[in-house]
């Protein structure tokens, strides 16, 4: 018997339908072991020497893996061509060495770039040794990770309270937000005008022009600064009234050349730009689809491996697509020569065809009832811009008039461009991170040179230059890649990291970078230069793809890396905190402390008056806070206040407001700004008494709030009534997080568009009845047991639930077209449920201790929710591959 390892129960089970009775296909689950998160599981003193470890999940599938090994004659390795792929299939092969389990079994390694059925025979046929070269990249890069994540981190808990981690890559990653949002602070917008003159033929055709040149001079964009400018160059035009002839004239046809098929990092970009996906949505719907969907009772692989940086394609696939170009959209359509094109990345990836359909004759309406609605728009984007890239180029005929006075005083230009041949666009056009500005896309009337012109209209437009825009996920990854930092296959973990470390937040499918991750931006860059700079991650990959082509040893590159980076770290044993405040003030006073207009000092707490506004720190991280606290309580959020109410939500001098008096106890009532927004405050502070507080909810203006509804929210929670079956009172009030409805221990959200203040018994019970029936949805039942799985909505999120265990879905999953198979990954990563039957009944387990005397030091299994405890959040490394299957 032949025993056939994969990392994917979905990917055992598309393979184990095309081989025959000799072969047994089991799943890994991914990564079967991970340097355990704690201190020492990479050590330099001992040349790098990496301790891994069987996590309890792991242990599992490694168990179930060893008992197949058993009857084995062959053992095939056949994890994802890449190089975490190379690394499961290295970890699989250590471990049964160590547990003296392959003892006359042969281990062999195959690859497949599809998983069709020819792709996957071709494979079996064709083994090969593990690629050392490749293990080895993966191993420094684990190292590297693991190195930064647990050295730099500690730092940042110790030097900047309120920050969570740094990675390798998410850092420098951070710091190209933050840098882009900085610019956007001390962007100055300017005024500029243009204008406009409707021009019409002899002919009576009517078209538009704009001036290019006033006074015999070429204008540039911001030569009309203001309307009185504009005005004069309108005068100046229209003083040439009758005399205007076209002067000069310029035809030409250009070519527009098709894009090539995708890599993994234009995917994404994509799919970004017209489907609105995440970087971590597009990689799951891309590995369905490469695992295979169920295609007349025939599981079958419909794409390519998605994870690659080549952008060719093989003779076969340029065939099908010259071919099926010809039958459906005709032969001038098709060019002379095929197209081939070719990509100047060196690293290990490169080797791998670019992302494209398994079977071009296979369109997306073929398969239109098969696919889950998200899995059809990314297979026809991928399947359009496979056949496109095969297609003839696109003909334009573009036209340029410049129209004058026989004096040259004015000129205008007007243009135009017309598609004389669709050719590739006819199918598919690129999508653009922000839209163009100059639009030709218009016909322009027939006119020869000298040909008369009469004006019309003549129109002054004000303009204002733009601040450069914040980074979308396309335009993160593009800008990524573009600076060699990373690989694109790790993009979206990075970008996953960043939000989950609360460092930024997407905003309308914008970047912007949160308070804490602005310090630890300026604290990396103040004290850690080196490690956050462009070049030097960018240097850092380049080894890495040296490493994996055998050009360099990787214990050489992690000892260079180990011996500055520890130096840098023991500089900062001795820093105060005092002493980082200050270096981060320097850095971010000038962003967060513009010069005034009127000469102000910017620094000048407008509260008090003497204090000086500076950087703070609070457990959640930075704010700006006056030097004479406590005396003076004033603070505000780590931005720029701006114009109007800003970030002062119109308060007098940035201070507090006084509304008015509280009826009964004639204290004040004050609205004022804390370092987490608005509140309403009944009294002062002072030592003995702490007044009373309360959340502004949001919509509610800080500007506009009045008397009457600021001691209505100061009287929160309000009874609303009982709960007509149990009695128990139904209150209504504004917590951590924010308006809700309470019943006992229950707790409701009240959704934003409704009023805390104004909501009723009825609304209040059909909220509380909507989380008690937060009804669990049937997915279908376990093939194993027939019994059901189903999904339900809990207090930390979504999960599915069966049989007494229960898997959340990961943050990238829409709730709304969870599978049946997705659900079963999910919950076999789990593994069984506390409990479950299995050993004898009421029979304890053994003691965890014992059974680690007798496992290798290299595997220990391990309480991983203990380790994990103490690790840093980014322990595993910014760069780590969490595909949806993966075990975690």
């Amino acid at each position: 018997m032949n025993l056939v390892i994969v990392e994917s129960p979905a990917k055992a089970k598309t393979i184990n339908k095309y081989l025959g009775s000799d072969y047994k296909v089991v799943a890994s689950f991914g990564h079967i072991r991970d340097l355990p998160p704690k201190d020492g599981s990479v050590d330099p003193d001992q040349d790098f020497l990496m301790i891994w470890e069987v996590d309890g999940r792991s242990e599992k599938h490694v168990k179930e893996i060893m008992k197949e090994v058993k009857g084995a004659e062959r053992v095939f390795l056949a994890t994802d061509p890449d190089r975490e792929g190379e690394a499961i299939s290295w970890h699989v092969r250590e471990v049964l060495e160590q547990r003296k389990a392959l003892k006359g079994v042969e281990v062999k390694r195959v690859t497949f770039n599809e998983i069709t059925k020819n792709a996957v025979l071709e494979a079996m046929a064709n083994p090969r040794e593990l690629n050392r070269e490749m293990v080895d990249a993966y191993l420094a890069r684990r190292a590297l990770d693991y190195l930064v994540g647990f050295t730099l981190s500690p730092v940042l808990w110790r030097k900047l309270p309120g920050s969570r981690s740094a990675g390798r890559v998410q850092s420098v990653a951070l710091r190209l937000v933050c840098e882009r949002e900085a610019e956007i602070e001390v962007f100055r917008a300017q005024e500029y005008w243009s204008v406009a003159a409707e021009m019409t033929t002899a002919s009576g055709d009517k078209f538009s022009a704009a001036l290019t040149q006033l006074d015999s001079k070429k204008l540039g964009k911001m030569d009309l600064k203001d309307q009185t400018a504009a005005e004069r160059a309108v005068a100046a035009i229209k003083a040439g009234q009758g005399r205007y002839a076209v002067a000069e004239l310029e035809k030409k046809t250009v070519k527009r050349h098709p894009q090539p098929p995708f890599t993994t990092s234009t995917l994404q970009q994509e799919a970004s730009r017209k489907l609105g996906f995440s970087a971590s949505r597009t990689m799951q719907v891309a590995q369905r689809l490469y695992e295979g969907v169920d295609i007349g009772g025939e599981t079958q692989g419909l794409i390519t491996y998605m994870r690659t940086d080549g952008v060719q394609i093989s003779r076969e696939a340029v065939g099908a697509a010259r071919g099926l170009i010809g039958r459906d959209y005709g032969d001038k359509y098709v060019p002379e020569v095929p197209r081939a094109y070719t990509t100047k990345a060196k690293n290990a990836q490169e080797a791998h065809e670019a992302v494209r359909p398994t079977d071009l004759f296979r369109r997306p309406k073929d398969v239109a009832r098969t696919l889950e609605p998200d899995q059809l728009k990314l297979y026809e984007l991928i399947w359009k811009r496979t056949v496109a890239s095969q297609m003839e180029s696109a003909l334009l005929d573009q036209t340029a008039a410049d129209i004058t006075t026989p004096d040259r005083t004015v000129t205008l230009r007007a243009t135009g461009s017309i598609v004389a041949f669709d050719g590739f666009l006819t199918l598919y056009q690129e999508s653009r991170d922000e839209p163009a500005e100059d639009d030709e896309s218009r016909l322009l009337p027939p006119m020869a040179k000298g040909d008369a012109m009469a004006l019309g209209a003549v129109t002054p437009n004000q303009h204002f230059t733009q601040p450069p825009p914040r980074y979308s996920e396309a335009s993160l990854v593009k800008k990524l890649e573009e600076l060699g930092i990373g690989r694109p296959s790790t993009y979206a973990s990075i970008l996953q990291v960043l939000q989950d470390r609360d460092y930024v937040r997407l905003d309308k499918r914008r970047f912007i970078p949160e308070d804490r991750g602005r310090m630890v931006t300026a604290f990396l860059s103040n004290f850690f230069e080196r490690y956050v700079q462009y070049n030097f991650t960018a240097e850092l990959e380049n080894q890495l793809d040296d490493i994996s082509g055998g050009r360099i040893d990787y214990k050489q590159v992690l000892r260079d890396f180990w011996n500055h980076f520890h130096t840098a770290i023991d500089g900062t044993k001795d820093l105060t905190i005092t002493q980082v405040l200050d270096a981060l003030d320097a850095d971010l006073g000038p962003h967060f402390f513009p010069e005034t207009e009127d000469g102000r000092n910017p620094r000048a707490c407008p509260t008090c008056g003497t204090g000086r506004l500076g950087l703070k720190l609070g457990r959640n991280g930075g704010f700006i806070g006056c030097s004479n606290y406590p005396e003076c309580r004033y603070t505000r959020p780590l931005a720029i206040p701006t114009d109007g109410e800003g970030a002062d939500g119109g308060l007098p001098d940035g201070g507090a407001r006084e509304l008015g008096r509280d009826p009964g106890t004639g204290l004040p009532v004050t609205v004022r700004k804390g370092p987490y927004g608005f509140y309403i405050q009944l009294g002062e502070t002072d030592k003995e008494n702490k007044p009373k507080r309360v959340s502004l909810p949001k919509g509610v203006s800080p500007a506009d709030i009045e008397l009457q509804r600021a001691l209505a929210l100061l009287s929160l929670p309000r009874e609303i009534g009982s709960d007509p079956e149990s009695g128990e009172p139904v209150s209504a009030g504004i917590g951590r997080f924010g308006p809700y409805v309470k019943r006992g221990a229950t707790y409701v959200n009240i959704p934003k568009d409704e009023d805390v203040l104004s909501i009723g018994m009825n609304r209040a019970m059909d909220l509380l009845a909507s989380k008690k029936g937060s009804a669990a949805k049937a997915l279908g039942e376990h093939p194993a047991t027939g019994k059901p799985i189903t999904l339900h909505k809990g207090r930390f999120g979504p999960y599915v639930q069966h049989d007494g265990v229960r898997a959340n879905l990961k943050k990238d999953m829409d709730v709304e077209a969870v599978s049946l198979d997705q659900a079963i990954e999910l919950l076999a990563a789990k593994g069984p449920a506390k409990g479950a039957k299995g050993g004898a009944k009421g029979k304890k387990a053994a003691p965890k201790k014992a059974a680690a005397k007798k496992a290798p030091a290299a595997e220990k299994a391990s309480a991983k929710k203990t380790a994990a405890a103490s690790a840093p959040a980014d322990a595993s490394g910014d760069e780590g591959q969490s595909p949806p299957w993966k075990a975690d």
